[in-house]
């Protein structure tokens, strides 16, 4: 079995490692950092120890003793893939890689866990760059049960396969997406924040009122105000403006004046007290004084953004349309997969809904996607 080496060894970079090290294989976490290395290492102990306590693995010390941690670069030298988590940041993730291919055997596959760069400027830092793939985890690891594969141009045919099949074995579930800006998840649920933004700050409804109506009327598990402050403004804001930029500021992705001001102020969320909600004085008391029927009004707008990005992503070959709502599904929880919403509701119905917006705003962040206009006017289903 080979050996896995992390790179990075904060909350991903960690979490991955125990995914790895639970499927049997010995892993060595690299970080500079000596001091986030001995945090590192005592939050695995306290985690092996806790899953050993609910009888999820039967010795937590033998587990503990197939990690290294390590901050010299050399100790990932005998690995057979190595997993980069780092920060998002492209020209230290490319120096990162180039330091990598100088020191590993051939044979090693290099990875990215990046949630928005593009694979094929990460791998053209390295000679090799065909060794080269993203293999993106969700936050917790151990926890969240898709990862997106992403083969680069330059990655040679069959790797996304092999990584799939290990992903597997990791009792992941794996999907294929191309490398384009937000790869699936990342892009197709920008709407889910945006939108829900914009519904605020054109003064339709509070964000307590479409929090409430996303999860009491749309069955999401978390309202986007509240997920934007769970996930943190420094990471939500930033991945919505990376992908703004990266599709040439398409107003589909245009970030929300509203979160910039709080990522401005240091209001990130939970992790500083403060964000759209208050959690200084503890969890906030949602309420809503909106009808049914406004309620579903404001869930549909969301959706129908939603499924719009979806269709697209499937009308330029992004991923298959079981691989996009499992995505969707797996990787952030969605009450049902989009395109599978979309059957449901009809794809005209879907199409009539957006037109309507277009009609009104004559924005283009409401156009219909193509394929979306040729399932509705055809009364088409994605699924059989």
């Amino acid at each position: 079995m080979m050996n896995i080496g992390i790179v990075g060894c904060g909350a991903m970079g960690n979490g991955i490692a125990q995914v790895a090290a639970m499927a049997g294989h010995t892993v060595v976490v690299y970080d500079n950092n000596a001091a986030a290395l001995d945090k590192a290492r005592q939050s695995t102990e306290k985690t092996l120890q806790k899953l050993a306590e609910k009888g999820k693995i039967t010795d937590a010390q033998a587990l503990l003793a197939q990690y290294t941690y390590s901050s010299d670069l050399a100790a990932l030298k005998d690995s057979g893939l190595i997993i980069e988590a780092i920060i998002e940041n492209l020209d230290i993730k490319k120096a990162v890689f180039a330091q990598l291919e100088a020191l590993v055997q051939d044979s090693c596959i290099l990875a990215s866990n990046t949630s928005s760069l593009s694979i094929a400027s990460i791998a053209a830092a390295c000679t090799k760059s065909e060794r080269v793939i993203g293999i993106h985890f969700f936050n917790p690891a151990p926890v969240m049960a898709l990862v997106e594969i992403i083969p680069a141009i330059q990655t040679r045919e069959g790797l996304a396969d092999e990584i799939k099949e290990l992903m597997l074995q990791w009792k992941k579930v794996p999907v294929l997406t191309k490398d384009t800006p937000g790869f699936i998840v990342n892009r197709v649920a920008r709407p889910f924040y945006g939108e829900a933004i914009r519904i605020m700050e054109e003064g339709l409804a509070t964000k307590e009122d479409i929090d409430l109506a996303m999860t009491q009327a749309g069955g999401f598990k978390m309202g986007p105000f509240m997920l934007t402050d769970y996930i943190g403004h420094d990471v939500n804001y930033i991945v919505t403006e990376t992908v703004f930029q990266s599709f040439y500021y398409d107003p589909k992705y245009r970030p929300a004046f509203a979160q910039k001001r709080l990522l401005e102020a240091g209001w990130l969320g939970r992790k500083s007290g403060k964000g759209f909600y208050n959690y200084e004085q503890g969890e906030p008391a949602l309420t809503t004084a909106l009808s049914e029927k406004e309620q579903k009004a404001i869930v549909e707008r969301v959706v129908f953004m939603l499924i719009n990005e979806a269709v697209e992503a499937l009308y330029l070959n992004i991923a298959t349309a079981a691989d996009l709502d499992l995505a969707m599904t797996k990787g952030v929880n969605y009450p049902k997969g989009l395109l599978q919403w979309c059957d449901e509701l009809g794809a005209d119905y879907v199409l009539a809904g957006l037109d309507a917006l277009y009609h009104t705003y004559h924005d283009d962040r409401y156009r219909a996607s193509a394929l979306l206009r040729k399932y509705g006017s055809e009364k088409r289903k994605f699924f059989n």
